[in-house]
C-alpha cells in the first residue's frame, strides 16, 4: 500500500489563497496555489513579516538524515508534529521514513485526511470518543497501522474499557507500546517494576497489543557534554532492559519496535539501541526538526550541526524570517514589523544574517554584529552599531531556532529556490494544519 494519498496531497495546489492567508499579498486572493506558482513571484512581491523556507535546505536535509538512518541501521518516523504539513511529510515518506510519528488526536485526523499509512503516536490516547474514532478507523481501512504508547496500568485500564464497550471480540487490536521515562524527565514509568507491570496489562488485555517500548531521551539530557551524553545513554540502556524483559509477551506475529531519538541525540540512540535492542527488534527514531534545522538550538546541539559527532553531512538551516525597518526612535536602536506572533523566541531570538538589496541598486549587506533584542507581539527591536548603516524601509533576513515553535505561525509558508539570492523565486506554498 502507498505511503499516504498522493492525489490529496497533490490536491493542495488546488486550494484558493484568500486573506487568510498572511504569507501573500491581495493581489494573489483568489487564485490557487497553482496559479500563484505559475506567475513565478519573487520574494520582493510578498509582504513583511515572512516566513520562508528553502527548497534546496528541505531537500538536502531529508536526504541526508535518510541516508545515515540507512548506514546505521535504524528507521525514521519523523515527528510530523514539527512541521504539520501533508506536504512535507510526504517528501519524508517518499526518502524512505518507515511512519510519522504525532502526538495527539488532531494530529491523526490530519494524516487520516492525507491518507497516511502507518502512524505512531508518542503518547497517551484515553479520550473514549478518540479511541472510538479510531478503533472506526482501523475498523474501515485494513492497512491503516497506528501505534501510542501507555506508561502506567491505569492508562491500559482506561484504553481497554474504552475499547471493550465499543468494539466486538473480532476487532482489530490496537497496538501499544510501553513508555519508559526517567527520573526528572516528562512522562513515562520511571522504574522497571513499574514498566514491566505496564506490558503485562497491554498483553492481558482483550483489544490491545503489545508492540514495544519508546521513550524520549531529550527530556532526560541537558548539553552534549560527555557527562550528559552518558546520562542519555544510561537511559537508552534501560529501555533496551524493558524491550528484553518483555520479549516473552510479544506476540508470534510481532515484530517489536524500540523507538527513541529526538533531534539532539539521535546518534546515541543508534550507538545504544541498534547494539543492544536491535536483535529481531526495529529500531525507530522519531527525529523531527532535521528537516528544516535552524540557525540557534539545534544549530547548536543537533549531532549534524555545527560541531557533528557523527559521520554525515551536516544539516543546513532551511528557514528564515523576513522583517521590515518601520521605526528608528533613538540612535543604534531599530523597529521591525515582526514579532513573538510571526517568529519563535521560546528558544533564541531571531539572528540577523542579511539586508535585502535596497531600491537603490545597493548590494545585499551584512548584518553582522547586528542584534535582536527583544520581541513583542508584532514588534521587535534591533540593535546595532554606530558605524552600521540601516535605515527605515530596509528588509532584514534572520536566522530562526527551534523549528517546533516555527510553523505553526504559519498557514501557509512559501518555499524558495534560493535564500541568499537578491530576490529568491517562490517555487512552492507549504500548507500547514495547527
Amino acid at each position: 500500500m502507498p505511503a499516504y494519498d498522493a492525489d490529496t496531497v497533490a490536491a493542495l495546489a488546488d486550494q484558493q489563497v484568500s486573506w487568510q492567508d498572511k504569507a501573500l499579498p491581495p493581489a494573489f486572493w483568489g487564485r490557487t496555489v497553482a496559479e500563484v506558482l505559475a506567475g513565478r513571484p519573487r520574494l520582493s512581491q510578498l509582504p513583511t513579516p515572512l516566513m520562508t523556507l528553502s527548497a534546496p535546505g528541505l531537500r538536502h536535509n531529508v536526504d541526508t538524515l535518510a541516508t545515515w538512518c540507512t548506514r546505521h541501521g535504524v528507521e525514521l518516523a519523523p515527528h510530523g508534529k514539527t512541521t504539520m504539513a501533508p506536504a512535507l511529510w510526504a517528501m519524508q515518506l517518499d526518502a524512505g521514513a518507515w511512519a510519522i510519528t504525532l502526538a495527539n488526536g488532531f494530529q491523526l485526523g490530519v494524516a487520516r485526511a492525507y491518507g497516511v499509512q502507518r502512524v505512531l503516536i508518542a503518547n497517551a490516547v484515553i479520550s473514549p470518543l478518540q479511541l472510538r474514532w479510531i478503533a472506526d478507523e482501523l475498523a474501515a481501512d485494513p492497512s491503516f497501522e497506528v501505534m501510542m504508547w501507555a506508561d502506567s496500568v491505569r492508562t491500559v485500564e482506561i484504553m481497554e474499557a474504552a475499547r471493550s464497550a465499543y468494539v466486538g471480540a473480532d476487532a482489530r487490536p490496537l497496538d501499544v507500546m510501553v513508555e519508559v521515562g526517567g527520573i526528572g524527565g516528562r512522562t513515562g514509568a520511571r522504574d522497571l517494576e513499574t514498566a514491566l507491570a505496564v506490558g503485562d496489562a497491554i498483553a492481558d488485555a482483550s483489544t490491545l497489543r503489545l508492540v514495544g517500548v519508546a521513550g524520549y531521551e531529550g527530556a532526560i539530557g541537558h548539553g552534549v557534554d560527555e557527562a550528559n551524553l552518558e546520562e542519555v545513554r544510561a537511559y537508552l540502556r534501560e529501555l533496551a532492559t524493558v524491550h528484553h524483559r518483555l520479549r516473552p509477551l510479544y506476540d508470534d506475529d510481532v515484530v517489536p519496535i524500540v523507538s527513541a531519538g529526538g533531534s539532539q541525540y539521535f546518534e546515541q540512540v543508534a550507538k545504544v539501541l541498534a547494539s543492544e535492542a536491535g536483535e529481531g527488534a526495529r529500531v525507530v527514531l522519531r527525529s523531527g526538526a532535521y528537516i528544516s534545522h535552524d540557525d540557534g538550538l539545534y544549530r547548536r546541539l543537533s549531532p549534524l550541526g555545527e560541531h557533528p559527532r557523527t559521520d554525515g553531512e551536516q544539516l543546513v538551516p532551511a528557514m528564515h524570517g523576513w522583517m521590515r525597518i518601520t521605526s528608528q526612535p533613538e540612535p543604534g536602536l531599530a523597529i521591525f514589523d515582526g514579532g513573538r506572533r510571526d517568529f519563535p523566541f521560546d528558544q533564541d531570538y531571531p539572528e540577523p544574517q542579511l539586508i535585502r538589496p535596497r531600491s537603490d541598486g545597493s548590494p545585499i549587506l551584512p548584518a553582522t554584529g547586528m542584534k535582536v533584542t527583544n520581541l513583542n507581539d508584532q514588534h521587535g527591536y534591533l540593535q546595532f552599531g554606530d558605524d552600521q548603516d540601516v535605515v527605515i524601509g530596509d528588509e532584514l533576513r534572520v536566522g530562526l531556532s527551534h523549528p517546533c515553535t516555527a510553523f505553526d505561525k504559519w498557514g501557509l509558508i512559501p518555499v524558495v529556490d534560493d535564500p541568499d539570492a537578491a530576490d529568491p523565486v517562490i517555487v512552492d506554498l507549504v500548507r500547514t494544519f495547527f
